[in-house]
């Protein structure tokens, strides 16, 4: 489960989907070149996001989470599917 005191290094290490929706944002991680540390509230503050839109980017970031997770357990199903 991802939250806002979450490192980013954890963050793109463990949900490395995160790193665009991130950069969407305007939030870049990686692919400037320059890796941010601290959490990722640290990072959307920096960004003068309000609370309320920290709170929003968890949800959004848990919600491609899942979504992958979710796609990937259809992949594993359709496969076993097809096994037999």
């Amino acid at each position: 489960m991802i939250d806002e005191k979450i490192t980013i290094e954890d963050l793109i290490e463990d949900y490395p989907k995160s790193v665009k929706y991130l950069a969407d944002k305007g939030i870049r991680c990686i692919k400037c070149g320059e890796p941010i540390w601290g959490t990722l509230e640290e990072a959307c503050t920096e960004k003068n996001f309000t609370q309320e839109a920290i709170k929003q980017v968890v949800i959004d970031l848990n919600a491609l989470h899942d979504q992958k997770e979710t796609t990937d357990k259809t992949a594993q199903i359709l496969n076993i599917k097809n096994i037999k």
